[in-house]
């Protein structure tokens, strides 16, 4: 039997990132877990416009998207927990940038995407950014045959009920190819 829970959205873990872009020509990071792919080359980033992080997206029309291991949870949890406004947290990490020259990286993330900004979505309480992601830059040791082996990675995993973060299970299965048996059928 199925139960109703309501329009309750279960599209959970998300991966747990640092969005970054420099907001009046200092780097920023926020904490973002509502990141997705538009396309092959392509991501969304949904923030709440309140967000100090926005203005510097919109004003340099770049920004940085970064995948933090579960190591670095205290610092990711704690750029989610203060606005750069405040506080700086580009000191908590060593910030490089590439070829866009705007969108700030923390070298300590094993993954970094600098994407340039192609289009901003209004939402009554949110903005969406899409972005063209313009490099990937990849830690070395992360790498295994020229991927990226996301065991070694260990990417934070948000789930929205209970407010928590999650590792990243076993790989079980290979895609397109585990279903080729029910062709036959």
């Amino acid at each position: 039997m199925k139960i109703e829970l309501g329009a309750k959205n279960c599209l959970y873990p998300l991966p747990i990132t640092l969005i970054g872009a420099n907001v009046s020509g200092k780097p920023n990071y926020a904490t973002v877990a509502f990141v997705g792919i538009v396309g092959r080359d392509s991501i969304s980033v949904s923030m709440n416009k309140a967000r100090y992080t926005n203005s510097g997206i919109k004003e340099n029309k770049t920004f940085s998207v970064s995948i933090p291991s579960v190591e670095m949870a205290k610092e990711t949890d704690y750029c989610g927990l203060v606005s750069g406004k405040d506080v700086d947290k580009a000191k908590l990490f060593e910030t490089f940038y590439g070829k866009l020259a705007t969108a700030p990286m923390a070298k300590e993330c094993p993954i970094n995407m600098e994407c340039r900004l192609i289009q901003t979505v209004d939402f009554a309480r949110g903005e969406v950014f899409i972005g063209e992601i313009v490099e990937t830059y990849v830690s070395e040791q992360y790498l295994a045959e020229g991927l990226v082996d996301f065991a070694k990675v260990h990417p934070i995993l948000f789930v929205m009920e209970g407010r928590g973060y999650w590792r990243l299970g076993d790989r079980f299965a290979n895609a397109w190819e585990i279903g080729e048996e029910l062709k036959s059928r």
